[in-house]
């Protein structure tokens, strides 16, 4: 495919601004992971809201975009090769554009594998687990009477908050001096816990000082401000 208009999410979807980057998200946890990026890089692109309320993200027009039918996606006009390119999951755009415009994943070899490492942390343990605890605190499976799954989660997310706590004992940043997309990946999810998920004294985040001062030192920046309030 050579041309926006190949794809068919722009014709549910259309570009205002065919030659910026199309963003296709809400404000999720996952979802402002990429706003954010793309705030901190200074990247011009175009934001489409996808109602997963109203199942948008399970449209056929979606769906030829992601077949897995979760936001947040991305379509670059101006991919590798300079030819449009179609990403879906929220780790590989984060990867993708820090690659892009050189920024947010170090150039050394090993801080670079470590930064992903953390980034990896965020995808298979933060989001999941922090997510059951939203669900069976706030959403559907607070009616369950069996309070053991919700038990499990929340004593997981405490396990994973207190390693995210030690790590940043000494840290300003996951990685130290640089702040990168590990911490991009992290911030909204641990912002969710405590804040949508109303789930701060069920997991006594007054535990994590250290976990909690990063968070405000992430939500004080600027593009993060800008990032979780897009589309």
């Amino acid at each position: 495919m050579s041309r926006l208009a190949d794809f068919p999410i722009t014709r549910r979807w259309p570009a205002q601004h065919p030659d910026r980057l199309q963003l296709y998200s809400l404000a999720t946890p996952n979802g402002v992971k990429v706003s954010i990026m793309l705030e901190e890089t200074g990247l011009p692109y175009e934001a489409h809201r996808i109602d997963i309320m109203k199942s948008e993200s399970q449209l056929p027009e979606y769906l030829a975009l992601n077949p897995n039918g979760k936001i947040p996606a991305i379509l670059d006009p101006d991919g590798p090769g300079g030819e449009p390119l179609a990403l879906f999951e929220s780790g590989a755009i984060l990867m993708y554009l820090a690659e892009k415009t050189g920024r947010f994943l170090p150039a050394d070899p090993a801080c670079r594998w470590e930064t992903i490492q953390w980034v990896f942390f965020q995808m298979a343990a933060i989001g999941p687990m922090f997510g059951q605890v939203g669900f069976f605190h706030k959403f559907a499976g607070r009616e369950y009477e069996d309070k053991r799954p919700l038990e499990r989660y929340v004593a997981e997310s405490q396990r994973l908050l207190g390693v995210l706590d030690g790590r940043l004992d000494d840290r300003t940043w996951l990685m130290g001096d640089d702040y990168t997309v590990a911490d991009i990946a992290t911030a909204g999810w641990v912002r969710n816990l405590i804040g949508f998920y109303e789930a701060r004294e069920l997991v006594q985040f007054h535990r994590y000082g250290h976990v909690a001062a990063w968070l405000d030192r992430v939500l004080a920046r600027p593009a993060v401000q800008r990032g979780l309030a897009i589309p």
